[in-house]
Formats: C-alpha cells, structure tokens, sequence
C-alpha cells in the first residue's frame, strides 16, 4: 500500500463519516420539527426535512459555528401547505420558524378562552360591600 492509497483511503473514510454525521443531524432535526409542531397544534407535512443551506454562522454566544437550515412544510386544515425552518448546529437547536398561519376556527370553538380578570370601577365596589357588611 502507497501512501497515496493510504490518503485516498482516509479521505474516503472522512467523506462517509461526514455523511454519516449529516444524516444523524438531519434525523434529530426531523425529530424536533415533530415535536415543535405538536406543540404548536399544527400537522408536519410529508414526514421529511430538507437541507437548504450550509454555512458558517454565529450560534446565540457568538461563536462562528457550522449552521445547516433545514425546510419543512406543516397544515393547520390540511387544506393548505405552509413553510417552515429549522437551523441546527450539530446537534443543538438553533432555531425554528413556522410562517406565518391560519388558525382553525373549530380549534378555538372547542376551548373558548377563560376569564382570567374582569375590570370594574372601586366605587360600585365599595358599595356592594358596605351593604353587605352592614346587614
């Protein structure tokens, strides 16, 4: 064996295990668009992710970090496609972001919003008390 076999041979066990690792970060980047968009009520279209871009960015400490953004396409009715995106780097989480949406109305229907405080004005107040205080 040549050195030049032996440096094809590592440049080839480079290129799988960069692959490899690629594949990895795309699978945790599916499973985490999964989840967001279970917590956000809305269905993730085709079960896939797609790599857009690759690039040198700054992660949320500054740090110049490897950046892939990943695409992805999510329903609320299952009438209309909308996009969304991921940006890992490596396998941490960088961000994701749903477009813009519709919501559905039968959704909001289901759980009408509670009350959580009524504003009334300090005098009526006052006074349903004092009646009550004094009877």
């Amino acid at each position: 064996m040549t050195l030049g076999n032996l440096f094809v041979m590592l440049l080839l066990g480079a290129a799988a295990a960069w692959w490899w690792r690629a594949h990895g970060v795309r699978e945790r980047a599916l499973l985490l668009a999964k989840q967001h968009c279970a917590k956000q009520g809305v269905e993730l279209l085709d079960e896939n992710v797609a790599r857009r871009r690759l690039r040198l960015a700054r992660d949320h400490r500054g740090q110049w970090r490897l950046s892939r953004e990943f695409g992805f396409e999510f329903t609320v009715s299952g009438e209309e496609r909308y996009a969304g995106r991921i940006v890992m780097y490596g396998y941490h989480l960088g961000a994701i972001e749903l477009a813009p949406h519709r919501f559905e109305a039968a959704a909001e229907a289901d759980n009408p919003p509670v009350r959580s405080a009524e504003v009334i004005r300090l005098d009526e107040w006052r006074q349903s008390r004092q009646k009550k205080v004094g009877d």
